[in-house]
C-alpha cells in the first residue's frame, strides 16, 4: 500500500508539473563601455527566443506594455538623455487595434552616463512585456547592475 501511494504521489507531480509550464523567452545581458575620463555608455541586450518579441519604449497610448528603465538614483553617476533604441520593427495588432513598434531576435538599449568621480556602479531595473503569436507572459523586471571603472 505504501509503494501505491508513492508512486500515485509521484505521477500527480509529474502531471501537474507538465501543465505548469514556464516561459523564460528573454534573457538580459548588461555591459559597459567608457567613452571618456568621465562619460559611458551602458548596453542593456535582450536575447529573445525565437517567436517571441518585445515592445518598444514607444508603444501608443492603449497598447501594451512598454520596456522601460529605471535607474537607482546615486551620487556617483547622472544620466545623459533617456535609454536609446534601435529603430523597432511595427505591426498592426489586432487585440489593441493600433500599429505597435516590437523587436524581435534581440536589441541593444543605451543609456548614457556622466561619472562625476571616473567611475561608478548603476543599478536599475527594466520592465518589459513578452508575446508571441497566440499569448503575452505577464510584465516583468529584470534587476541590473554593472560597475564603471
Amino acid at each position: 500500500m505504501k509503494k501505491f501511494a508513492v508512486l500515485f504521489a509521484l505521477i500527480v507531480l509529474t502531471a501537474s508539473s507538465s501543465f505548469a509550464q514556464i516561459f523564460k523567452p528573454v534573457k538580459w545581458e548588461v555591459a559597459s563601455k567608457k567613452t571618456s575620463k568621465n562619460e559611458a555608455v551602458i548596453f542593456i541586450k535582450a536575447v529573445i527566443d525565437n517567436g517571441w518579441h518585445i515592445y518598444s519604449q514607444g508603444v501608443g497610448e492603449g497598447g501594451p506594455i512598454p520596456t522601460s528603465f529605471t535607474f537607482k538614483p546615486a551620487k556617483d553617476f547622472k544620466l545623459v538623455g533617456k535609454t536609446a533604441e534601435p529603430k523597432p520593427l511595427t505591426k498592426y495588432e489586432n487585440v489593441f487595434k493600433m500599429n505597435v513598434p516590437y523587436f524581435d531576435k534581440q536589441v541593444v538599449f543605451q543609456q548614457k552616463v556622466k561619472l562625476v568621480n571616473g567611475k561608478a556602479v548603476i543599478k536599475g531595473t527594466v520592465e518589459y512585456m513578452a508575446c508571441d503569436k497566440s499569448r503575452c507572459l505577464p510584465p516583468e523586471e529584470y534587476d541590473f547592475a554593472v560597475t564603471i571603472k
